[in-house]
């Protein structure tokens, strides 16, 4: 973890409403100048505190309108089992996170799908392929409360 200033806190601020802001706008809105923005901009970059910047697409408009919270038990929770899940489930593009957690799972993966039957077929076809696999307990979102992005700084 790196200390923020409050410049830093702006930035972060103003780039996870408006990804597309430019630097000039950036450093206008923040009091700064356009190179030294610049400058804070990168040093977030390279220090990992900004990952990235994407598009947030909508996935009912692009025919992904299921959302599924999938809660995994592993058999046995060895180091090979364990990375063989991780490494298996970070190449399925319909899960958007996956989460090791405490409980009664091992791991919450958030699918979206386009409707059961696909879902269906992701389980059977790249879930239960994977060996150790004890349980999937899956809970269908019925509507969207709220899913924010931005982090709070």
């Amino acid at each position: 973890m790196i200390q923020l200033d409050t410049y830093d806190k702006r930035i972060l601020k103003l780039l996870q409403t408006d990804g597309r802001i430019s630097n000039q706008e950036l450093a206008d809105s923040i009091g700064l100048s356009p190179a030294a923005c610049w400058r804070r901009v990168k040093a977030l970059e390279e220090a990992g505190v900004i990952r990235g910047f994407v598009a947030l697409v909508e996935s009912r408009q692009v025919g992904q309108p299921l959302c599924v919270m999938a809660m995994v038990t592993l058999l046995r929770h060895s180091a090979d089992s364990t990375v063989e899940f991780e490494e298996r489930v970070k190449q399925y593009p319909e899960v958007l996170q996956c989460y090791a957690v405490t409980g009664t799972a091992d791991f919450m993966l958030r699918v979206v799908i386009p409707d059961m039957e696909s879902y269906d077929r992701f389980l059977n076809e790249k879930i239960f392929t994977i060996s150790g696999i004890s349980q999937v307990h899956s809970n269908f979102a019925l509507r969207e409360i709220k899913n924010e992005t931005a982090i709070p700084v």
